[in-house]
């Protein structure tokens, strides 16, 4: 019986809808969306397009992300730290990427309150830390059209914005949560989904 959000390709592997019909979206929840990972570099440049998002589709980001990568010098902490109103006339110039001023002054904001964070510890044991105790045993699509955020997103956004940092709401830190691995929202019925869990039983969350 077929199930409400998931789609059978033409390879005959079964699918969340929203990856199907975009090779780039289908390679990006085949390979990486909801897997864990405790790279600061890949967590920052995440939670840095999920801003940049806002207002947009992820798909218009995922299209240009090798793009972003090359402008914000491959999401290193550090270097987007030292940007300066030359960077940010430089990035308002680059067709390549969302030539939004609010979102790019953001971005080296974020990256100036990362390196603060990290005095205290990682990027990841902090976003880890609000990680869900105990994960959902499935999800159909009637729920997962309705979470648009959790307690923990919530918890999760409070935080950073205390902490300085902008454009980082609920909504788009649960959308940062779910790509990172921090929950699994692959749909009940997606072959994807059980790998993933694997994975994140696997997984050894960063504590420091």
């Amino acid at each position: 019986m077929a199930r409400e959000g998931i789609v059978r390709g033409d390879d005959g592997v079964r699918r969340c809808s929203w990856a199907v019909g975009d090779p780039l979206m289908q390679d990006y929840h085949d390979r990486e969306w909801a897997r864990p990972t405790d790279d600061d570099t890949r967590i920052f440049e995440k939670l840095c397009l999920e801003g940049f998002q806002s207002g947009l589709s992820w798909q218009t980001i995922l299209r240009k992300r090798e793009n972003f990568r090359r402008a914000f010098r491959g999401f290193d902490v550090e270097r987007v730290a030292r940007f300066g109103e030359r960077d940010v006339q430089r990035l308002l110039s680059d067709a390549g990427i969302v030539r939004h001023r609010g979102k790019i002054e953001s971005t080296i904001n974020n990256a100036r309150r990362c390196l603060e964070l990290g005095e205290e510890r990682s990027l990841a044991a902090h976003v880890w830390s609000f990680a869900p105790v105990r994960a959902r045993r499935s999800l159909d699509h009637a729920t997962l059209m309705q979470l648009t955020t959790t307690d923990e997103a919530k918890a999760l956004s409070k935080d950073l914005k205390k902490r300085g940092w902008s454009f980082v709401g609920p909504t788009t830190m649960y959308a940062a949560m779910q790509a990172l691995g921090l929950v699994n929202d692959h749909l009940s019925g997606c072959t994807f989904r059980r790998e993933v869990e694997a994975e994140r039983a696997a997984f050894s969350r960063p504590s420091r």
